[in-house]
Order: structure tokens, then sequence, then C-alpha cells
């Protein structure tokens, strides 16, 4: 049923072909890293294949988020959310992130730019994380454990 509800809701935001959203993450140098961050944004494409969606990082990795803006608007995009893929809002969303988005706005004066919470701060998240921690402590307490690191 949620699955079905999240289809709907994606078919009705590839209606809005002049909004967009950028995920947009810390990055690393390990290339690997962001591999959840691809299968995220793979996910988001599937099930909303109208709404164009970027990944960006803040260091270590391409593109950053102006370069992202970039992508977006020019393809049309006037309106976009960024999604902070941060666990807290720490100094990066609280200092850096106001100052990079407010640069990308400058460069690209026709788009707005809507930055939602910190996954962190979403209560939903939080809980579907502690059922996914009590899941995996509940097979820990069924796991063989002959071997300390299991």
């Amino acid at each position: 049923m949620a699955q079905a509800a999240s289809a709907a809701r994606g078919a009705e935001l590839s209606e809005r072909r002049n909004h967009g959203v950028i995920l947009f993450a810390h990055g690393a140098r390990d290339a690997q890293w962001a591999d959840p961050f691809r299968r995220l944004r793979d996910i988001l494409q599937r099930r909303a294949p109208g709404v164009a969606t970027e990944l960006a990082f803040l260091e270590h990795m391409r593109p950053d988020l102006v370069t992202a803006v970039g992508r977006l608007a020019d393809q049309g995009i006037e309106r976009i959310t960024l999604v902070p893929l941060f666990m807290a809002r720490g100094g990066h969303l609280r200092h850096d992130l106001p100052q990079i988005v407010t640069n990308a706005a400058a460069v690209h004066p026709g788009v707005v730019i809507r930055t939602t919470d910190a996954i962190g701060d979403v209560a939903s998240l939080l809980e579907a994380i502690a059922d996914w921690v009590l899941h995996e402590h509940e097979r820990t307490g069924e796991a063989d454990l002959d071997n300390p690191i299991a």
C-alpha cells in the first residue's frame, strides 16, 4: 500500500516539469562511498521519472552543488528541492550550505532553491532506522556467533 501511494505521488510530481531535486551529500575520497547516494537517486528517478534529480557533493567529489543547480537550470528547472543527506545539522549545514546556496542562486538567478531538513532531523526516517536496528539486534540473538567477528 505504501509503495502504491509512493508511485501515485511520484506520478503527480512528474507533472511538475519545472521542478527538480538535488540530493546533497558530504563527499569522500573513496568513490564507492557515494554508492548508497547513487542508489537513492536511482530509486527516486524510477519512482518519479519526470522529476529531474541530481546528486551533488560538498567536497572531494563531483559535481558540486553550484554545478548540479546549473545542470537542472539548463533543463528548464526553476524550482529545486535540496535534500541534505546528513544525519545532523552540523557546521557544514549551518554555515557552509547557506553560503553555497546563496552562490548558486546568484549564478542561476531564475532558480528558487528550497532546502529541506537534514535526514537526521526527520522523525519518520529515525523511526525507520530504529526499526532496522531492532531487527538487526534480533538477528544477532538468533545468529551463530562462534566467530566473535560475524
